[in-house]
């Protein structure tokens, strides 16, 4: 676990950075965590953080009629902050998605939407070599 543990530590360390955590959008069950949740509950943060992709991946609205097209990010802001939810793309599964809960006077966020990103891609790159040591 140390990939992900290592992602959430880097994800933490972008300015603003108030909570991180990698969940398993199929499940709402969250594989890791640092920092704070936006609610004193941070189980129900990683179950609406599952709602929110499976219903921007499944309801008509949000499907693109292209194909090949799927979820980059999504995006919530509030008075005080922004959610990042990065999808984590993988050649295996698709499963998980990274958060970021980030200040909004303090954070950039288009900064940390590029970082989310790339950290995305890192993981799904120590998820894709672990699969094929299997």
């Amino acid at each position: 676990m140390s990939g992900i543990d290592d992602c959430l530590a880097q994800a933490m360390a972008i300015r603003g950075a108030m909570g991180a955590s990698l969940v398993d959008h199929t499940t709402g069950f969250a594989i890791g965590s640092a920092g704070r949740a936006p609610t004193d509950d941070p189980d129900a943060t990683w179950t609406g953080t599952a709602e929110i992709v499976n219903a921007a991946a499944t309801r008509a609205p949000f499907v693109s009629a292209h194909p090949g097209d799927r979820i980059e990010d999504i995006i919530i802001t509030t008075l005080g902050g922004y959610h990042l939810i990065q999808q984590v793309h993988t050649r295996f599964d698709s499963r998980l998605v990274l958060y970021l809960w980030l200040d909004r006077d303090q954070g950039n966020l288009a900064m940390a939407r590029r970082r989310l990103r790339m950290l995305a891609d890192d993981l799904a790159g120590v998820a894709a070599a672990a699969a094929r040591a299997s």
